[in-house]
C-alpha cells in the first residue's frame, strides 16, 4: 500500500474513533471470501459495531466499521470518500496488513 493511502486510511479511522460516543473504527479489506482487518484505531466493542461496504466501481473492496454511536449515513459517506484508498490495499495476497 502506498504511504499516502496508508496515512490517509489511518487518519480516517483515527478521526472516526475520536468522535464522541465512538470507541473504535477500522477498515476490513475483502480477501477472497473473508474480511481482513487493516488500519484501526481505538478500543474495539464489537457488540456496538456498525459496518458499511466500501465499494469501488460496483465492487465491494472493503468494509468500514465503527463501534459506538455512529450514524450509518455518516459511515456510508466516509466509505465513499475512501473507496479508492481501500482499492490500493484491497488485495494483500493474504499477507498481514502492517500497522
Amino acid at each position: 500500500m502506498s504511504a499516502d493511502a496508508d496515512d490517509e486510511l489511518r487518519a480516517t479511522v483515527a478521526e472516526l474513533a475520536g468522535h464522541d460516543g465512538v470507541s473504535w473504527a477500522g477498515v476490513f479489506f475483502v480477501e477472497g471470501d473473508e474480511l481482513v482487518l487493516g488500519p484501526q484505531a481505538g478500543d474495539p466493542d464489537p457488540e456496538q459495531r456498525t459496518a458499511v461496504p466500501v465499494v469501488w466501481r460496483d465492487t465491494r473492496v472493503a468494509e468500514l466499521a465503527a463501534d459506538g454511536a455512529v450514524e450509518p449515513a455518516h459511515l456510508e459517506a466516509v466509505a465513499a470518500q475512501i473507496a479508492e484508498l481501500c482499492l490500493v490495499g484491497w488485495d494483500t495476497g493474504g499477507e498481514e496488513w502492517e500497522p
